[in-house]
């Protein structure tokens, strides 16, 4: 395993996704905490889509479109000033669709922020196919804001780890960790029964395989606490019978959960996996997922 962590990236303006639903408004006040803690703006968008309504309904009623968008982008903007004065808010009205709006403020940078459900546009995006399609392809870091937004906070972010390839996105993780004061746990779920009758299983041991994979972990939460002295860093390995379900019952204990995308053979896009889309669907915390390959930004500008 390398001793070097990939970069230590900046965490970025903060995009949230509003479209009227109390999800939405839930997520947008989540992520101007989000942006105080980064000492960042946040970006409001609300995605009227005029431009393909252009085609289907009349001018009248597109600009009745507009004008409700402009009012619920002043009163989210009202009420984040109200718990934050001195946070600069951003409004944007897009003609685009929610994917496309989202993905273009967004940039190379920003972290994108939706609620878990919505009304119309952004409704998909929360835990649909749309959704999960742009988190799955998404350049930069998805946040999807689950629970009420107020519970008390642990201290605690987990990182989901399997192995020394999460290690390009990690760093993530731990600059959250540092912009909240917190600690970073690694939490790396082992299911022997997803091994039965492979043949790992059938030539190696399975206790010699926990303890190959708490070594790697173990390794990795190294390579952290050497790149990151100031974080508290801690790694567990749990096994049992279900990684995503150790995952959504660790998210009730940790303020966040920060997942990196998997990789498919033949250089094919990213994509969620099965642990990514049930971890989506049933986490008590907000659920950041993260491109492994969006610290490769930060690395070409270092160059």
């Amino acid at each position: 395993m390398s001793s070097d962590i990939p970069v230590h990236p900046e965490l970025g303006t903060v995009i949230a996704g509003i479209d009227g639903s109390p999800s939405a408004r839930t997520a947008a006040l989540w992520a101007a905490d989000e942006a105080a803690r980064r000492g960042r703006s946040v970006h409001l968008v609300h995605a009227a889509d005029t431009d393909r309504r252009a085609l289907i309904v009349r001018a009248e009623t597109l600009q009745a479109v507009r004008e409700a968008g402009r009012d619920l982008l002043d009163e989210t903007a009202t009420a984040i000033q109200d718990r934050h004065p001195d946070l600069t808010v951003v409004k944007e009205l897009s003609k685009l669709e929610p994917v496309a709006a989202l993905r273009a403020t967004a940039g190379h940078r920003g972290t994108i922020v939706v609620g878990n459900r919505g009304l119309g546009g952004f409704a998909s995006l929360m835990l649909g196919s749309v959704g999960l399609g742009v988190a799955a392809r998404s350049t930069v870091p998805v946040i999807v804001v689950r629970g009420d937004g107020e519970r008390p906070e642990t201290g605690t972010v987990t990182a989901a780890v399997h192995g020394a390839s999460d290690l390009a996105w990690l760093p993530v993780a731990a600059a959250e960790a540092e912009a909240r004061k917190a600690s970073l746990r690694l939490l790396s779920g082992w299911n022997m029964l997803t091994h039965v009758g492979s043949v790992a299983t059938r030539l190696d041991d399975p206790d010699e395989m926990t303890r190959t994979r708490v070594q790697e972990v173990r390794e990795i939460a190294d390579l952290l606490r050497h790149s990151h002295p100031e974080l508290d860093v801690s790694h567990h390995v749990e096994r049992g019978t279900s990684t995503p379900g150790i995952l959504v019952d660790a998210s009730a204990h940790t303020d966040l959960l920060v997942m990196g995308t998997e990789h498919r053979a033949l250089g094919v896009a990213p994509a969620l996996g099965r642990v990514a889309h049930v971890v989506l669907h049933h986490a008590h915390c907000p659920v950041q997922i993260v491109p492994s390959r969006f610290t490769d930004w930060e690395r070409r500008e270092e160059r």
